[in-house]
């Protein structure tokens, strides 16, 4: 017992499970009296999402915070220095259905001389933020199940392949600006952002 006392007596909690954690910058840009966010096109040779509509960021890396991580990752994307990111304040983060946390920041953006690294992105556009005010995403359905594998140990459960097993509904949203589809994450970070301005 005083062993298990001396372990647990001071510890914090963490999510059980390896998750992959990742940080983004919704990039403000003030622009005659309007607001616009900076959103990039991954480049078609990616291995992951190549083309797909994201907020600049990525993987958080050993002994760094989410921030940090958030702002680095704008560096390299955008090819910025960091003196021209004012971060603002940190956003809800997000949980995804596949194992994934991404943590969203805020931040203004100060200057218009950006030429993105071409090695990660196509090109970068922006969107008036009054158009995700004005404008609710497209919502779908989605139903994520489990999908066993032919050798699940079903004898070990009671009810066996009856087994009433978790199922889970969420909504996948997309936004479209002219030639632009922005869904999935980015799309869920958004939709969120645009909740906490609505909300205050």
């Amino acid at each position: 017992m005083e062993y298990i006392q001396k372990i647990f007596k001071n510890r914090k909690g963490g999510p059980i499970g390896d998750f992959r954690k990742s940080a983004v910058m919704i990039l403000l840009i003030e622009e005659d009296d309007e607001i616009y966010i900076l959103f990039e096109k991954r480049a078609l040779h990616l291995r992951k999402q190549p083309g797909d509509i994201s907020l600049p960021g990525g993987g958080i890396e050993e002994g760094e915070s989410p921030m940090e991580a958030a702002v680095r990752e704008t560096e390299e994307e955008l090819n910025i220095n960091k003196k021209e990111i004012e971060v603002i304040g940190e956003m809800d983060y997000f949980i995804s259905p596949y194992n994934s946390i991404i943590f969203p920041f805020v931040a203004k953006l100060k200057t218009g001389n950006i030429h993105p690294n071409k090695d990660e992105v196509d090109h970068i556009f922006k969107v008036p933020l009054k158009f995700f005010l004005e404008n609710n995403p497209i919502v779908h359905e989605v139903e994520i199940r489990p999908h066993m594998k032919d050798d699940f140990p079903y004898h070990l459960i009671q009810g066996g392949k009856n087994y009433k097993f978790s199922r889970r509904k969420y909504n996948q949203y997309f936004y479209i600006f002219k030639d632009y589809v922005i869904w999935g994450f980015t799309a869920q970070i958004i939709k969120r952002f645009v909740e906490v301005i609505r909300m205050n």
